[in-house]
């Protein structure tokens, strides 16, 4: 460990899985504490069992404002303060085009991707701001950057929570909150959203998904959980409002 999070505080929402899990473990071996939370209570407590006495496990709905008031608190009860939030809960169904996303998908879509990073967002300004300034780490997607043909709610939410975190960027920065909030833009992950998806693929298609990346492999979560560690250090205290693009030069072509 060489505590580049030292004496932080954070919570990492969607930790029970992928590129949360993934986080949660780097940012506890910098320094870091951590409450790691999600919809998945078996999955989560597995999070929180790796971390060890630095990291801690809540259920929570990140659509949810009296969930996320109540995560706040526990955390300011139990640590003193918090230093860093990441907003890496996520979903993505099926039927997601222009021809079949029914208000049902959009709603789903949009409740876990855009509102919970709203509301994460409004939350913690004041006690990070309290605690002397921090980090807001906002996970999009690099079809937060583009669009994808059956990925209709999911590039919208994306989008709009690049331009959310800008706001915040902005808004923070203006007030001298020293709070700072950026987003990143994951590639095609090796996550379990990924695989999910990947079980319907002809081998074709797999390696269709894999050649998008000029560097030629799809990322793992480490390749994420690593920018989130940077954000959530004092390594970029002049880094706000950005779009860290984690891509393996998906987006450059």
């Amino acid at each position: 460990m060489s505590g580049r999070l030292k004496n932080k505080v954070a919570i990492v929402t969607g930790g029970a899985s992928g590129l949360g899990r993934q986080s949660a473990i780097r940012m506890v071996e910098e320094g870091a504490l951590v409450c790691v939370t999600d919809i998945n209570k078996e999955h989560g407590e597995g999070t929180a069992a790796m971390l060890g006495e630095r990291g801690f496990f809540m259920a929570h709905d990140v659509s949810d404002e009296a969930a996320w008031k109540h995560v706040i608190d526990t955390v300011l009860r139990r640590f003193g303060k918090l230093n860093v939030l990441v907003n890496c809960a996520g979903v993505g169904l099926e039927n997601d085009s222009i021809a079949d996303c029914d208000d049902q998908v959009w709603n789903a879509v949009m409740d876990v991707n855009l509102h919970g990073t709203f509301l994460g967002c409004r939350l913690a300004v004041e006690p990070i701001r309290r605690a002397g300034g921090g980090s807001i780490i906002n996970l999009s997607s690099v079809l937060g950057l583009r669009g994808g043909s059956d990925t209709l709610a999911y590039c919208a939410s994306k989008g709009a929570v690049r331009l959310l975190t800008k706001s915040v960027a902005v808004h923070c920065a203006t007030k001298k909150t020293n709070v700072r909030c950026n987003s990143i833009h994951p590639g095609y992950m090796l996550t379990n959203m990924v695989r999910d998806y990947a079980e319907y693929f002809s081998q074709d298609e797999a390696l269709a998904l894999t050649a998008l990346h000029p560097i030629g492999r799809m990322g793992d979560s480490d390749d994420i959980a690593h920018m989130v560690v940077y954000l959530a250090s004092d390594e970029s205290t002049f880094v706000t409002g950005a779009e860290m693009v984690v891509d393996g030069g998906y987006t450059a072509g």
